[in-house]
């Protein structure tokens, strides 16, 4: 249990650690879902429709998935699928269920590794490309710039989340100001948009446009990630704190920035080139560039740090062999730094921002990643709905089917866009997935 005093001091820490990523999204989202691979005719109607879309992914996927139903999921104060496996493979009495879930869960874990390979590239690399804004002769240099924000990023890594979160927290707290406070000065130009917090917006838009909306799905999931990373992330800081800054702070600021970019596009559909830069005055471009970075590197510890949790879990559980593990603080036994799984994923993001070379062909290969780990964790959060809380089977029908079908359907949309990019978590978790398992493995055969 935290203490009243050390609340507020853990709140901005793990504002500037857990939400980073889906801190971020607001940079990319809304741009690649009008104006990337699967580009959708910027109209009043499909802007509302998608805004609605956004607003009740977020409240599903995020906030009562993750926040209020998963987040109650702990072990031993530890999160993420690996934890849910754990919580699961304690009470199942069956042999043949304890393998099924094994594999869910150790699958889940291997697609994470993915994603965090895949967030600091995106994340970072969409900040800087806002140079090609302010003057199109600077796009030489925005792979050079990213690659040097990023070492620096991996390099900190080794003095903790918690001197980190000390560091990143009042940073992102500025952030996400920022973003509620441009969202909400366009609102006030044009309160007209508010209509699309209406579902019947996102209802009517896939009965219309399901074809459309289908595509669509597959880019809406850019403003959810970061909710398997919230829990992943549990750990190193707690579920009171986490849930404070979401209901608090965060989201609030999230919703009235998708809703300002959104009052642009209806007033400016031009302003799709890049919707986020373009919500503020003319001078304020190069001071957000250099704040987006900022921001973007700190959306990169979200996963950085949640990957350090799903190491030591691995290594806890028998999947990985013994390795360096160095607690950083004193207090909070979560906060560790991992020094093979720091230089292995700086290595992979590398090779990413090199291979790919922009944010949009990186959204491809984003999805895939997030949409398989969240569909994985509702299946094994509804064994532990069974299991472990003892839920009546109609209710675990009712919650879990929903959610089921919500990460179907944003999994489906993605899985169409595995040629486009989205091969690369698969591949990298069918590395990770072999290497995890093969080591098990051995184990057991080497102490039978």
């Amino acid at each position: 249990m935290h203490s009243r005093q050390a609340m507020p001091a853990l709140t901005v820490a793990a504002i500037g650690v857990v939400f980073g990523d889906i801190g971020t999204s607001p940079l990319y989202a809304l741009k690649e879902i009008f104006n990337g691979h699967h580009p959708i005719p910027v109209t009043p109607e499909n802007v509302l429709g998608i805004l609605s879309l956004v607003f009740w992914s977020i409240m599903a996927l995020v906030t009562l998935k993750y926040v209020l139903i998963i987040m109650r999921a702990d072990n031993r104060g530890e999160g993420g699928s690996l934890a849910l496996l754990s919580l699961v493979t304690e009470r199942a009495k069956s042999p043949r269920l304890t393998w099924v879930v094994s594999l869910l869960g150790i699958f889940a874990a291997a697609l994470f590794y993915g994603d965090s390979m895949i967030t600091p590239a995106i994340s970072v690399l969409s900040a800087v490309e806002g140079l090609e804004i302010v003057t199109p002769t600077l796009t030489p240099y925005v792979i050079p710039i990213t690659l040097t924000v990023l070492t620096g990023l991996f390099f900190i890594q080794r003095h903790g989340t918690g001197a980190v979160g000390k560091l990143f927290g009042p940073v992102m707290v500025g952030w996400f100001s920022v973003l509620g406070i441009l969202g909400g000065l366009e609102i006030a130009r044009h309160p007209g948009v508010l209509v699309a917090l209406n579902p019947l917006y996102a209802i009517g838009f896939i009965g219309t446009h399901t074809g459309l909306a289908f595509l669509a799905l597959g880019s809406v999931v850019l403003a959810v990630t970061g909710g398997e990373a919230l829990y992943t992330d549990m750990g190193h800081f707690g579920r009171p704190p986490i849930r404070l800054a979401w209901f608090g702070f965060v989201m609030p600021a999230l919703v009235l920035n998708y809703f300002g970019q959104g009052a642009l596009l209806l007033n400016e559909p031009a302003a799709i080139e890049s919707p986020f830069f373009h919500l503020g005055p003319d001078w304020a471009l190069i001071p957000m560039v250099a704040l987006a970075t900022l921001a973007t590197v700190i959306a990169s510890q979200a996963v950085i740090s949640g990957a350090f949790s799903v190491a030591r879990q691995a290594v806890q559980m028998g999947l990985l062999p013994r390795m360096m593990i160095v607690h950083t603080s004193g207090s909070e036994e979560g906060q560790i730094y991992v020094p093979f799984t720091n230089w292995t994923l700086y290595i992979a993001v590398v090779a990413l921002v090199i291979g790919f070379k922009s944010s949009s062909n990186l959204a491809a290969a984003y999805g895939i990643a997030v949409t398989g780990t969240m569909l994985i964790d509702t299946i094994l959060v509804a064994f532990v709905m069974v299991l472990l809380w003892r839920w009546h089977w109609t209710l675990v029908t009712l919650v879990a089917g929903s959610l089921l079908a919500v990460d179907i359907a944003f999994f489906s949309a993605n899985a169409i866009k595995i040629p486009e990019g989205g091969w690369f978590p698969i591949a990298m978790a069918l590395v990770s997935f072999t290497v995890l398992t093969t080591w098990r493995r051995g184990r057991q055969l080497v102490l039978a």
